[in-house]
């Protein structure tokens, strides 16, 4: 089955050099974009980091530093990269966890501000564990009967992706076929940073998902509670996103209170 298309999406995968979104940094990426008349580009790219590859990470997707020394820095391919991306809907396996929180953190270091608010984000593994519950490989194999041979390349891992997705809307007559729909069935929480550091409670109100205020409203917490604990997170090891987005939400805080709301 087709995609049902209104704008194009992406299904995109990283090889990193570990699994820390503020530290490390993407070693690989594969992008397949699928256009509304189904038409396809692809764009993929090995990227120099500027992190150490962990020892992990080189053992599953076989890239060594070696291998990058004459590669581009994800700086070097970002405003490109941004470009391809415009107006385009994300998809991956295990991407809302991982994938997208990191990729934005790439851009934002790079001074490219990855605007995501009017994007849809698919996960495919979020499907895959709702309805049947394994990982990438064992999905291709059930949704598409063929092996993952290249499994741990992102061109690999991308197009098993793709065919994953579109085996999944054969298969189950439950899932509509449009991207609002599958980018809200394969959330997991209602994030308003992509780490889930701040999540939206159930009247659309942040609340910090952590720590010692965790189930907390944020203004309330910095208004109120713990006047320091903007300060604290800000120098601490927190996502850029993250802080981004609580920076966000304390400009606005400053913004009703000038206007006296």
């Amino acid at each position: 089955m087709n995609l049902n298309l209104k704008k194009p999406i992406a299904f995109f995968d990283l090889e990193t050099t570990g699994l820390n979104i503020v530290h490390d940094c993407i070693i690989e990426l594969s992008v397949l974009k699928i256009n509304p008349d189904q038409s396809e580009e692809s764009y993929t790219a090995r990227i120099k980091p500027l992190v150490p590859i962990s020892k992990e990470a080189t053992e599953i997707t076989g890239i060594t530093m070696e291998d990058l020394k004459d590669c581009p820095t994800f700086k070097e391919i970002a405003p490109k990269l941004n470009k391809f991306l415009e107006n385009c809907d994300l998809a991956g396996f295990n991407s809302n966890k991982f994938d997208v929180p990191l990729l934005v953190e790439e851009f934002l270091r790079a001074g490219i501000d990855f605007d995501m608010r009017k994007r849809k984000c698919i996960d495919v593994l979020v499907i895959y564990h709702k309805l049947e519950q394994r990982n990438l490989s064992a999905a291709y194999k059930f949704y598409c009967n063929k092996d993952l041979t290249d499994a741990h390349s992102a061109l690999g891992d991308t197009t098993a992706t793709y065919e994953v997705l579109k085996a999944q809307l054969d298969k189950y007559s439950e899932l509509e076929n449009n991207t609002e729909f599958l980018s809200k069935f394969s959330a997991q929480t209602n994030n308003a940073d992509f780490a889930g550091r701040i999540i939206f409670d159930e009247n659309g109100n942040e609340v910090f998902n952590f720590g010692k205020h965790k189930g907390k409203k944020v203004e309330e917490v910095l208004s109120k509670l713990d006047l320091g604990y903007y300060d604290w997170m800000m120098k601490s090891d927190f996502a850029l996103n993250t802080k981004q987005v609580l920076t966000q939400i304390k400009a606005r805080m400053l913004a009703n209170k000038l206007n006296g709301n």
